[in-house]
């Protein structure tokens, strides 16, 4: 299974054009995320604490049920 972080990365833009390819980006520069994760809970926690780039947890929210909806797709 790909890590949310792996997904995340696919939005990943020079000039971001919405809220989740800045979280992509912000992500990317931060070494200590949670790269191997496919756990909620443990990303939510982590970002609370430590994501301070985020905007709002809503954004993190909206991109984990994209990332949802991919995995349930190849399954």
């Amino acid at each position: 299974m790909t890590s949310f972080y792996h997904y995340l990365m696919t939005f990943r833009h020079p000039k971001p054009k919405d809220k989740i390819s800045k979280f992509a980006n912000d992500a990317y520069l931060d070494h200590s995320f949670p790269k191997n994760s496919t756990d909620y809970d443990e990303l939510s926690n982590y970002l609370e604490l430590n994501g301070s780039y985020l905007e709002n947890m809503s954004v993190f929210d909206e991109a984990w049920e994209k990332y949802v909806q991919l995995i349930e797709q190849k399954h």
